[in-house]
């Protein structure tokens, strides 16, 4: 600055440097902020060095293409951005509508009116705190949209009556992890200077146990749905363990009846409110399964069946290649399934389980059987033991339980009083 404590002049867009009154310096300047507005920021410094050397680092965010967050800048309008342009061009398009869904059910309601730069990890604390308490059916208003009676539930039902559905300790921490990658994002484009959720510890147990068919239940289950056009989807999941979307996914091309194998590639999901087929969620859940012998003539009447109604659709029939289909040959729609499934549990008068428990049923019944947890590991194929151990922790310690139960019989009540001769 020029002596007189006159403002010195930058270049177009970079406004001046001037002292203030309270001995501070300060340079103003035009930025690109999240939001997609241009506006005029200030930085200061203890010195004329300081204000232009704190200048610098914002003009060369903006060099960079690196949206400058301002005092103003909401936490709910960062993550917009943080959706838009760093997570969305970088991940699967399930795991960004994941992303999506945590930010706009469960981050931008509970901390998007707070100020991004003045966000403090107590703030968060006490936010993911509520979260585990609050009833998410009556937060999400999910009721409100029911519109006949008939499938009035929770705050809808007249006097309401709370189901008390409150977020897994697991989603909670998947919750915490999406802020801290978004905010990571943040400190690593010197938009923050620290990770205040890095600082914020969860501790939360998950008091929800793995839900799962009894062995008679499984029987009674495909007992029942034995009848049904989809009987083989039902004994696939079941019996080896499959996501819903990756039984939806299978198609023909991954399957070998003569050398009774499927190849796990894709799976069957809706995104963007289409229904799109996909690579699996990770390098380590492409597979190549063995097909348990009992569901080789399943799958082959399952084909058989398939093929007649291609004939009788005829050119009205779509070519997806998928094993489990319409009567049409169009892709299921997961809620349908889910709507199914529930029906032939009640038909079947077993537990009304989640289609993803079918998937912890053969976990389950693999660990009664007396299976090894590396096994089961391989065929539900998790990333690491750990997880396997882990998921199953309770339905190991009774398994284990019941082996040691077993050694009763070296004291058996005779043992002692028939040793008379």
């Amino acid at each position: 600055m020029a002596a007189g404590g006159k403002a010195r002049r930058n270049a177009n867009g970079q406004g001046g440097v001037y002292r203030r009154g309270d001995g501070r310096w300060e340079a103003k300047v035009f930025v690109d902020t999240p939001d997609g507005r241009r506006k005029r920021i200030s930085v200061y410094g203890d010195s004329e060095r300081a204000a232009l050397d704190e200048l610098g680092k914002v003009l060369d965010q903006q060099r960079r293409g690196i949206p400058t967050a301002t005092t103003t800048l909401t936490v709910a309008e960062y993550m917009t951005y943080w959706l838009e342009h760093i997570a969305e061009p970088s991940v699967r398009r399930t795991t960004y509508a994941t992303y999506e869904g945590d930010v706009r059910l469960h981050i931008i309601p509970g901390i998007g009116n707070r100020k991004l730069k003045s966000l403090q990890a107590s703030h968060i604390r006490a936010w993911l705190t509520g979260l585990q308490t609050r009833c998410q059916c009556c937060a999400q208003g999910k009721d409100a949209a029911r519109g006949r009676k008939s499938q009035a539930r929770c705050c809808a039902l007249v006097p309401a009556k709370c189901c008390n559905d409150a977020l897994s300790a697991s989603s909670i921490r998947h919750i915490l992890r999406v802020l801290r990658a978004a905010l990571q994002d943040a400190v690593d484009e010197e938009m923050l200077s620290r990770n205040v959720a890095r600082l914020v510890q969860l501790r939360v147990t998950d008091d929800r146990k793995v839900r799962s068919f009894t062995r008679a239940e499984a029987m009674r289950f495909l007992k029942t749905a034995e009848t049904t056009r989809l009987y083989a989807l039902w004994a696939v999941a079941l019996s080896m363990g499959l996501r819903r979307g990756e039984a939806l996914g299978l198609q023909w091309s991954d399957v070998d009846l003569d050398a009774e194998r499927i190849t796990i590639r894709r799976a069957l999901h809706r995104v963007d409110g289409q229904l799109k087929l996909e690579n699996v969620k990770t390098e380590g859940s492409v597979a190549v399964l063995p097909v348990p012998r009992t569901l080789v003539p399943i799958l082959t009447n399952h084909r058989r069946r398939q093929l007649e109604e291609r004939l009788a659709a005829g050119s009205t029939w779509r070519d997806t290649g998928l094993v489990f289909t319409t009567p049409k040959g169009g892709a299921l729609e997961p809620r349908n399934v889910n709507r199914m499934f529930h029906s032939l549990c009640a038909k079947a008068e077993v537990p009304q389980l989640r289609v993803h428990d079918l998937r912890h049923s053969c976990a389950t019944l693999l660990f009664t059987m007396g299976v090894q947890p590396a096994t089961v590991q391989k065929i539900l194929r998790h990333s690491s033991i750990t997880v396997t151990t882990g998921t199953y922790v309770e339905v190991i310690e009774a398994v284990q339980r019941d082996a040691l139960d077993s050694m009763g019989s070296l004291f058996a009540s005779n043992s002692l009083g028939d040793e008379t001769g």
